[in-house]
């Protein structure tokens, strides 16, 4: 099965995912974790995104989609994939599409979870004072919702046309979210 978790900086994609992970064995495609490693380690990718992430912009298409794919043998693997954070737009979600289909598959589901950008700003303020992200700094988070709700926010249709999408409330508590995404995916084929 291959899952996209949908919704705006800090709106529980990750920890959604790495709940999956661990219930159902699927792989994690978190690209701003796979950004995030990049810049740690300092390699020509992370310092080519680096400024890019702290400004609070998206990074390239052909950056990221690279990455996806570099992953994708083992999602295969492991029985599906979660996309997080992935595609961000329509040109990202077509060229997902295009890619999957040459390797058999497909999305099978697309998450939604939706939330406010009040409760947003909230979550990311006091991940920022636990953690420290760069990218949880709340300026560059403001930008970064801007970003999604001009560029990512799109996706919504071009799933729901393909029958693809399912909602869920995300202001919920973390259990309240994972039951909701569960009863999602018991309607989707394994």
């Amino acid at each position: 099965m291959n899952l996209v978790l949908f919704g705006p900086p800090a709106s529980g994609k990750g920890t959604q995912a790495k709940r999956l992970v661990a219930e159902r064995g699927m792989v994690q495609l978190s690209t701003g974790d796979m950004l995030r490693a990049a810049i740690a380690a300092g390699s020509p990718m992370g310092k080519q995104v680096e400024p890019i992430l702290a400004a609070g912009h998206l990074v390239p298409d052909a950056i990221v989609i690279g990455l996806i794919e570099e992953q994708m043998p083992r999602a295969e693997a492991a029985g599906g994939a979660i996309f997080d954070g992935f595609p961000r737009n329509v040109a990202q979600a077509e060229a997902l599409d295009s890619m999957l289909a040459a390797r058999g598959g497909g999305i099978d589901v697309v998450v939604r979870l939706k939330v406010n950008d009040a409760e947003l700003l909230e979550r990311v303020t006091q991940r920022f004072k636990e953690q420290g992200r760069p990218d949880d700094n709340p300026e560059t988070f403001k930008a970064r919702l801007e970003q999604y709700n001009a560029q990512t926010a799109p996706l919504l249709p071009y799933y729901a046309g393909q029958g693809k999408l399912v909602e869920v409330d995300g202001m919920g508590s973390i259990d309240a979210v994972a039951k909701a995404i569960d009863a999602a995916l018991e309607t989707m084929p394994a």
